[in-house]
């Protein structure tokens, strides 16, 4: 799948000054830093992290769910006759 181009057009001065500073302190490209920083203004981030912080599950969980699952397959013997 072909990744899109976006063009930004006419960036002051200053803040091409203040991403290709940025860029540089943290070792990165301009346009790594330029994404970096689209995908937390929008939030992508704390998405995944959300995403994360719920698909993670403790041991103890798991239990629970597998006790709560087993107690919905116990079939009636007098239902099925």
């Amino acid at each position: 799948m072909a990744v899109p181009q976006i063009t930004v057009r006419n960036p002051t001065p200053e803040l091409t000054r203040r991403l290709k500073a940025v860029a540089e302190a943290r070792g990165e490209s301009l346009n790594s830093t330029i994404l970096r920083l689209l995908a937390e203004a929008v939030g992508f981030e704390e998405r995944h992290e959300r995403l994360r912080r719920w698909a993670t599950w403790t041991e103890g969980d798991a239990a629970d769910f597998d006790e709560a699952l087993n107690a919905q397959r116990v079939v009636d013997d007098l239902l099925w006759r």
